[in-house]
């Protein structure tokens, strides 16, 4: 079976086209993540980081080329299938956390099985416990989301993203609010969990200081990868 987790083939990404108002944002991008990578993707703001991420997580949709997600073609997929395959394949850990603040941290954590299956089995709330303690949240299951700090509320996002142990893990400036120290924090959760499992990681970000521990970095500069692809 092959280890190609993620593949792009010339992906291009136009909003408004067909208009006066057309603006092209990713060209031609073709590149393939691998099983057990951690990648770190840059570039300056309007490069089009984030709108190939939301492509890569099946959030959007380009305007031409296939993308392929654990050998499946995505471009004739509708949303319910999308959808499907992202529940069963990615995770997503976004800049801001978005968990439900009147909701249990062990409770925000299990959202993504609870969405998809109900009722979690006793396996998944032991899976759970056991991320929130890897993030350093041991105790606090039944702690209010909304009671936690910027730093606590990530790590819960982190063990969230994981629970459904995707096969790949994509990173919106996950450190991006963050002070330094519990940047590196997190980011070193991100290095345990690539380490670990085996999750193809690829994570936004605009420290160097992180990329730089990344074996591979991807740069975009308008629209392109212009190097790591």
């Amino acid at each position: 079976m092959s280890d190609v987790v993620l593949r792009l083939d010339k992906i291009n990404k136009v909003f408004e086209a067909g208009t006066s108002r057309a603006v092209h944002v990713l060209h031609d991008v073709s590149l393939e993540v691998r099983s057990g990578e951690l990648i770190a993707m840059t570039g300056p703001s309007g490069s089009g980081k984030s709108s190939l991420l939301n492509l890569m997580g099946l959030l959007d949709t380009p305007t031409s080329g296939e993308l392929w997600i654990q050998q499946q073609a995505t471009a004739s997929l509708d949303d319910a299938g999308c959808t499907a395959l992202r529940a069963h394949h990615i995770g997503f850990v976004f800049q801001f956390h978005h968990l439900i603040g009147a909701f249990s941290v062990l409770d925000n954590v299990l959202m993504p099985l609870m969405l998809q299956h109900g009722k979690p089995k006793p396996e998944q709330l032991d899976y759970a416990r056991y991320l929130l303690a890897a993030v350093g949240l041991e105790g606090m299951e039944q702690r209010s989301a909304k009671a936690l700090s910027g730093g606590q509320q990530q790590r819960v996002a982190i063990a969230r993203a994981l629970v459904s142990k995707p096969a790949l893990l994509l990173a919106d400036e996950p450190t991006g609010n963050l002070d330094t120290h519990t940047a590196e924090s997190v980011f070193t959760l991100f290095e345990q969990f690539n380490r670990d499992t085996g999750c193809a990681t690829l994570i936004v970000t605009h420290d160097p200081r992180l990329s730089a521990r990344c074996p591979r970095v991807i740069e975009l500069l308008d629209g392109r990868v212009v190097s790591g692809g």
